[in-house]
């Protein structure tokens, strides 16, 4: 008949080994769990300025080489103002709170499209994302998140084409120059809105997700409120390239 002491040293071999074995996968895998989540963020930040698409079925190497010929990677400053010779990878922005990353999606000399970083809070998490404004400074390129856990079906539709969709071709700025950001309603803006010249700031809501659509307009205005300079500095610029 086994003693105590054995069934006690039998089970702390086991968690010993089953506690070792657990850290060296861990340590063994984190490299590559860093490099998946990497790349999937550049997939969305190519998917956010519709370079690629949401359902295109792209391998590791196409992603990088879209992004290394597409994306150009700085940093900026709370002004709006380029931060000479440092790149997204080398800031800590929890950090460096003044500092903030900032991708240009660009042909030769061509900016087509800017893109920003965006996260907060919905209904049950924190959604991570990002969001491309056109080279007027003020158009949506597009949207997309990447990470969030939202309820499927309901609030976890935020990542879903149909909806990114409703962003495109709205406007940031009001007609007077007003950061108004981009909102989304309960049901349809064309039962909410009777202004014509407002529907470029509104878009669709989700059935059933009242909650995560507020969650998201009110974290996306705080961030383009954080980029406004640097999106103002760009509107004035194309006004005045285009009145000279």
């Amino acid at each position: 008949m086994h003693s105590n002491f054995q069934t006690f040293r039998f089970a702390l071999i086991i968690t010993l080994t089953c506690s070792l074995l657990l850290a060296a996968a861990a340590t063994f895998l984190k490299p590559r769990q860093t490099e998946n989540r990497n790349l999937d963020i550049k997939k969305n930040i190519l998917k956010s300025a519709g370079i690629t698409t949401q359902d295109a079925e792209l391998n590791r190497n196409e992603i990088q080489e879209l992004y290394s010929s597409n994306i150009n990677e700085s940093v900026i400053n709370l002004n709006g103002e380029p931060v000479e010779g440092k790149t997204p990878q080398e800031v800590d922005f929890d950090k460096e709170k003044d500092l903030l990353p900032m991708y240009q999606w660009k042909k030769g000399d061509e900016v087509l499209a800017y893109i920003i970083p965006i996260q907060g809070k919905g209904l049950w998490s924190t959604l991570y994302g990002y969001f491309a404004v056109e080279a007027d400074g003020e158009t949506v390129k597009g949207i997309t998140f990447y990470q969030h856990g939202e309820t499927p079906g309901l609030g976890g539709e935020v990542d879903k084409k149909w909806f990114t969709d409703n962003f495109i071709g709205k406007k940031i700025f009001n007609p007077e120059g007003k950061l108004v950001s981009i909102e989304i309603v309960s049901g349809k803006v064309k039962d909410k809105i009777s202004n014509e010249n407002e529907y470029y700031h509104y878009v669709d809501g989700i059935s059933g997700a009242t909650l995560t659509g507020r969650g998201i307009n009110k974290f996306l205005k705080t961030d383009l409120k954080i980029y406004e300079p640097f999106f103002r500095k760009i509107r004035s610029e194309q006004k005045g390239e285009a009145n000279g």
